[in-house]
């Protein structure tokens, strides 16, 4: 697949440019988002609204991609530790391996329609990282990407840690699912997993990586301004 990293003309930031409206959901069962995913995949489908974006936290929930058999073995912990940690396990459909969501984690999911200019699913998980690595810059944040790894990551070369991970679905050129930053994550349980089945590699947070705790709003505000400029959208 052809991969365009460099900076769109202003020719095709006018043909590709499209509306995007955005919800911020709060704190959302994972059933529910699902739920609430597919209906809005249907919707903007048959043209009843528009490329939207949602965003949310969930409660605690490890949830697993399409290839189940494999993230299960991905879980190090017990049924029984997960019980007493309160933390649900849920099968998803979206790529990807295992993941953790919690509360203040902010979790994002596109229902885009990548026709007619950007159907290119290469480049639309690159779109996603790049994003993200501007929201993280407004905070004066370097997010990078990993040579062969999905996702964003800070911290020196040899000491680089996950802080937002990618893993997404696209039917027939609609999307779902999408990334899940982490601001003030409690970042115990991704101790429950190997984090997107990528053993020797942490994770990290917004606020530990400032110091400082950064109001949700704030991220959220941050992400939508690096979606708009990504993906062209007004």
């Amino acid at each position: 697949m052809t991969v365009n990293t460099g900076r769109l003309t202003d020719e095709h930031t006018a043909l590709s440019q499209r509306s995007l409206s955005v919800q911020k959901l709060g704190l959302v069962d994972y059933s529910a988002a699902l739920d609430l995913q597919q209906s809005l995949v249907e919707e903007r489908r048959r043209g009843e609204i528009g490329d939207t974006l949602l965003l949310l936290e969930h409660p605690s929930v490890i949830t697993l991609g399409a290839r189940n058999r494999v993230g299960v073995a991905n879980i190090v912990a017990t049924e029984e530790q997960l019980a007493r940690a309160g933390v649900a396990v849920r099968e998803t459909g979206r790529g990807g391996d295992v993941t953790y969501h919690g509360p203040g984690q902010l979790v994002g999911y596109p229902i885009f329609d990548l026709r007619p200019d950007r159907c290119d699913v290469h480049r639309y998980v690159r779109d996603l990282e790049e994003a993200l690595i501007v929201a993280l810059a407004s905070f004066g944040v370097e997010g990078r990407r990993v040579k062969g790894l999905t996702g964003v990551w800070v911290g020196s070369a040899d000491g680089e840690e996950k802080i937002a991970a990618i893993g997404i679905r696209i039917s027939r050129w609609i999307t779902s699912h999408g990334f899940a930053l982490n601001v003030s994550t409690d970042l115990s349980p991704f101790e429950f997993i190997v984090p997107c089945g990528i053993a020797g590699r942490g994770v990290t947070s917004l606020d530990r990586v400032l110091g400082r705790t950064v109001p949700m709003t704030e991220v959220e505000d941050a992400v939508i301004a690096g979606m708009r400029s990504v993906f062209g959208a007004v």
